[in-house]
């Protein structure tokens, strides 16, 4: 399958590679790939610089949101929340129209200090506007309530945990259920119901935010006991 990732930080080169491991023909689009391609420094996490993930994963394209989106068959959104829907007006609304957009994104805003807050909640969230705005698309929530590492490898933790998907497409969902399963190894996918309710999956970041201050580690999921 040809798969675009849009962005080009630790959770799209995370996804990207898992995809291509996995056998899928992948590109990751970005802003400007020049710029991209150009960044020496280490970002505020201490990841290194994309140009050495990228000699790492030569396999995987760089290039432009907009020519991404035009060559894929499914597009995961890896942006920041607030850059997300700019970001996809780059990608051009003809460019994105009938197909899958996963989005893992979380409308986190740090202007006010650390830990970051929501910039929507409640009554809206990010995968809404993202509907919203592009009508076509048959947006999919999911694994934005986790680390990168567990995102696509489930099996680091010592239990089995729980990842959730929402959206209005039924057929969408279940693509991007059986995508988890199969090349991300996740044993348990709980539908939670159409794009509104990823309101409740965007609102668990506080609390995994705080968890992880308590924990000491972002190596933790979510488990549903019964």
């Amino acid at each position: 399958m040809k798969i675009a990732v849009f962005g080009t930080g630790v959770v799209g080169r995370t996804i990207a590679a898992k995809l291509a491991s996995a056998g899928h023909e992948v590109m990751i689009g970005t802003r400007d790939p020049a710029q991209t391609l150009a960044r020496t420094e280490s970002d505020y996490m201490g990841n290194p610089p994309f140009p050495v993930w990228h000699e790492q994963n030569p396999l995987i394209k760089l290039t432009t949101f907009a020519e991404a989106a035009a060559a894929s068959e499914i597009v995961f959104n890896c942006t920041s929340g607030a850059a997300t829907l700019d970001a996809l007006k780059l990608a051009d609304e003809a460019n994105l129209n009938g197909k899958v957009l996963v989005d893992i994104a979380n409308p986190l805003d740090a202007s006010r200090g650390m830990p970051p807050v929501l910039a929507v909640s409640n009554t809206d969230s990010l995968a809404e506007q993202i509907q919203r705005a592009f009508p076509q698309v048959k947006v999919v929530k999911t694994l934005n309530t986790m680390t990168a590492q567990v995102m696509v490898n489930p099996r680091l933790l010592s239990e089995e945990s729980a990842v959730f998907v929402s959206g209005n497409d039924a057929e969408a969902k279940a693509q991007v259920a059986d995508l988890l399963k199969r090349d991300f190894g996740w044993p348990s996918v709980i539908d939670l119901g159409d794009i509104t309710s990823a309101r409740g999956a965007e609102m668990l970041l506080p609390i995994w935010l705080r968890l992880m201050g308590a924990l000491q580690t972002p190596l933790f999921n979510f488990k549903i006991a019964r």
